[in-house]
């Protein structure tokens, strides 16, 4: 699997990132190439067109995607195809399941997820855009942001409160998910201009009076905080294997540099002031892809996973940064420089060390949820 994966991104090498780097263009070629294997549904039930293979065999596929050179901005390219439309698959009708997932598969549709609002941040239950029903549809107004791939996007599973949160028994409950087309007439998609990632926008998005037919609503009103947290794992679990993939395209680069490089007569890779953090960092990284193919593993047999996946994506998301950091210092003034990739490598590693979830978080996590310590917020 990694080999055919690998095969399709050899199609798109380090210069084309560097491209689409500069021109900020998505990468439509490898989205397609990708649909046209059949790669797009692989954790998708079979009867609509996916492969009905596991998070394991997910995480794979995009730590391969990213481990080309393509990094963030291949692996986000189709990252929402593989855990996105989750709640569909779980909670969506038999009808919904026909009408929705083959698009996407196929390629034909592409997706942004539409979760996280200006004033709320990962405090989910705080959401405030609304969605009012009138009728046979649902009227939704509000604004979201950090939306990726909103600009290139048809549809959108958007997460919306159907019940003012005073009125809810729990601040929890109340929450609608809805997967629709977005309609660029009732959304303003304006982009944000980022540090990294340019392939693949980010956005906010302004919601004035969207119709959303109430098939569009996935599962019962009011249920849809408690749906997307089944996306919540295999999303941290994806993460964790896109950070170590950048982390070791970052490695390679720096190691072939530390041994054909000479200077004062000998490779730099010679000195163990050079050879000790790489070393470092290869142990970090299978260290922390260890963590990532246990909660996926755990996740596939149905286990229980939260704490393996939230320590998977803190444990690569730490080694990734660290090693494309170290890749730039090894390269030193040429590490600055676009020409050699690992400036980009740096750039990009910060989204999975953020997203979905900062690194303080996952400690609390941790420390509540395995250690049984007091809330400490």
């Amino acid at each position: 699997m990694r080999e055919a994966v690998a095969k399709i991104c050899t199609r798109f090498p380090e210069d084309y990132w560097r491209a689409r780097d500069r021109d900020c263009a998505f990468p439509h070629e490898l989205h397609k190439a990708l649909a046209a294997d059949g790669w797009l549904g692989i954790a998708m039930p079979e009867a609509y067109g996916g492969s009905g293979l596991g998070i394991t065999e997910a995480a794979l596929m995009m730590q391969t995607i990213a481990a080309s050179g393509a990094g963030m901005s291949g692996a986000s390219a189709v990252h929402m195809n593989i855990f996105g439309l989750n709640p569909v698959v779980v909670f969506g009708s038999e009808e919904q399941k026909r009408r929705m997932l083959p698009p996407l598969i196929a390629g034909e549709d592409k997706a942004c997820f539409a979760v996280t609002e200006p004033n709320a941040g990962l405090d989910t239950t705080r959401l405030t855009t609304r969605a009012v029903r009138r009728g046979d549809h649902y009227v939704l107004d509000g604004a979201k942001i950090w939306i990726s791939t909103a600009q290139v996007a048809n549809k959108m599973l958007i997460l919306a409160r159907t019940t003012p949160i005073e009125q809810a028994a729990k601040p929890a409950q109340g929450l609608s998910l809805f997967y629709t087309t977005l309609d660029r007439g009732r959304v303003e998609v304006r982009e944000i201009e980022k540090m990294g990632r340019s392939a693949v926008d980010s956005n906010q998005l302004f919601i004035d009076g969207l119709e959303v037919p109430a098939e569009d609503r996935i599962g019962e009103e009011g249920r849809g905080f408690e749906y997307i947290l089944h996306g919540l794992n295999p999303e941290r679990i994806l993460i964790a294997a896109e950070a170590i993939g950048i982390g070791r395209a970052a490695l390679e680069r720096a190691t072939t540099y530390a041994r054909e490089r000479v200077v004062f007569g000998r490779p730099i890779g010679q000195n163990q002031a050079i050879q000790h953090p790489l070393a470092r960092c290869w142990m970090e990284l299978e260290a922390a892809n260890l963590m990532m193919l246990q909660a996926a593993w755990q996740y596939d047999n149905g286990l229980s996973c939260g704490a393996a996946a939230n320590a998977a994506k803190y444990l690569a998301g730490e080694a990734g940064f660290t090693t494309c950091e170290t890749a730039v210092m090894t390269l030193g003034g040429y590490g600055y420089a676009k020409e050699f990739h690992v400036e980009r490598y740096m750039r990009e590693v910060m989204i999975p060390r953020i997203a979905p979830i900062t690194p303080q978080l996952i400690l609390c996590y941790i420390a509540e949820r395995v250690l049984g310590l007091p809330k400490s917020y």
